[in-house]
């Protein structure tokens, strides 16, 4: 999304001046994913075993053994997306401390997302809470005020916690009056929230959606000046750590190619982004870290512009968790997104509600997965320990040769099969080669 909001900038830096705004840095000067590993979410992996069932009922071993590696090796964060999966905190909890019992140092990943009339551009995932019903103060009461009261009770614990992923983005961009209305309330709920995660065993990311959406000229200033409205809202002793961005997107962390509809962006990949908005943080004396979500990553060629936001098609599980990021502004790569949940009945065909688990998606993902990946897979599911750097790339798209099916030298099924450049299998060992787009031709 690309517009001019010049006069949005011009009101929020007014309202900014009106009085002194303290310098926000870091509560811990050091990165804390250092030296530690991003837990492993077990309900995630439970998912995945119907994925990996299907390729071995296909006598597909090598994408059924990427399965495995995703299940027992890569961390993901946990969505506490209701007041009722409140209760998946405890879970966690309990799964970080049997790690610890292991001789393991992780780090647990949650992810706040219960904000009052979220998602008030696209309402594919709005929520439970309203602000026609008294969304405000049930999501304070009823929400995060529970939210925080586990953590702070578990210090032995760390935590990573993303906020609200997309409300920024819909602040800054958001013209329908339903996003302008819910605009005030949620800046006072962010807030809220982050006032109440206060602990130096908490690490806090604020959402700021993508550089697609946010990273044009336009934008990286009135995004700041949102970022610094919120933290002020929160209090003066309030800190951050910084922020997240491409939760639940497709955007790649680096790319020498950007593809055409980047150009005049300066945030034509993660990496970027974080670097063309945090110089923006940094000249208003706020926190510039971040974390990128790569759990799914778009191929190349698989979108036409950059509004293409849901259930991407071809893409692959990205690049896992690491800090070996090769940009001081970025703290880790980490998996937000669990690959293989729907995000919304739109994008591939048969998706279903957003949220609800979409196999095919799944094993489309794991065919085209990261060549860390491939690499643990190919070790019997050995490969790197989480957190062992590695170069981030993008996701390598696999034809899975024979791949055990029966199939010789053809494709299995979601896999590539033609395109402009390729010069893997053309045939099929189940399904069809369609043609998705010049670049990339898919068993289907």
């Amino acid at each position: 999304m690309r517009a001019s909001f010049t006069v949005l900038a011009a009101l929020l830096a007014a309202a900014g001046s009106a009085s002194p705004v303290p310098e926000l840095e870091a509560r811990q000067s050091g990165n804390p994913f250092v030296g530690r590993t991003l837990l492993v979410n077990p309900g995630y992996s439970l998912k995945l075993d119907q994925t990996r069932q299907a390729f071995l009922s296909r006598g597909d071993q090598a994408n059924a053994n990427k399965v495995k590696y995703v299940q027992e090796k890569v961390g993901t964060f946990w969505w506490i997306s209701n007041i009722f999966l409140l209760r998946d905190i405890d879970a966690a909890i309990q799964e970080a401390r049997a790690a610890k019992q292991r001789g393991e140092n992780p780090i647990v990943g949650l992810v706040l997302y219960n904000l009052p009339d979220r998602d008030c551009s696209a309402g594919e995932s709005s929520g439970e809470l309203k602000l026609s019903q008294n969304g405000l103060n049930r999501y304070k009461q009823e929400y995060v005020n529970p939210f925080a009261q586990k953590l702070k009770a578990a210090t032995d614990v760390q935590f990573a916690v993303v906020i609200e992923p997309d409300a920024l983005g819909n602040m800054v961009t958001g013209t329908t009056a339903f996003c302008r209305n819910a605009r005030g309330p949620q800046q006072e709920a962010i807030g809220y929230a982050i006032s109440q995660l206060q602990a130096s065993h908490i690490h806090l990311y604020l959402d700021v959606a993508n550089g697609g959406w946010l990273g044009w000229p336009d934008n990286l200033g009135p995004t700041a000046e949102e970022v610094r409205t919120i933290l002020q809202k929160a209090g003066s002793n309030a800190r951050i750590r910084g922020f997240s961005s491409n939760v639940s997107n497709y955007n790649p962390y680096q790319t020498d190619n950007p593809p055409p509809f980047t150009a005049g962006s300066p945030s034509a990949d993660e990496s970027r982004y974080a670097n063309s908005l945090g110089e923006a943080m940094r000249q208003r004396g706020l926190p510039s870290q971040f974390i990128i979500d790569q759990g799914r990553v778009a191929l190349p060629g698989a979108r036409s512009e950059w509004g293409q936001w849901c259930n991407v098609s071809p893409a692959g599980f990205g690049q896992p968790f690491t800090t070996n990021t090769n940009n001081p502004n970025v703290d880790a790569i980490v998996w937000v997104k669990p690959g293989g949940e729907s995000d919304g009945q739109c994008g591939m065909s048969g998706a279903p509600q957003a949220g609800a688990w979409f196999d095919a998606y799944a094993q489309m993902l794991a065919q085209n997965a990261h060549q860390e990946i491939v690499n643990g897979a190919n070790n019997n599911g050995g490969g790197n320990q989480p957190g062992t750097p590695t170069q981030p790339t993008q996701p390598t798209p696999t034809s899975n040769p024979g791949g055990g099916n029966g199939g010789g030298n053809c494709a299995s099924l979601w896999g590539q099969c033609g395109g402009q450049g390729w010069s893997g299998p053309t045939c099929c060992s189940q399904g069809t080669c369609n043609a998705i787009n010049q670049w990339y031709h898919q068993c289907v």
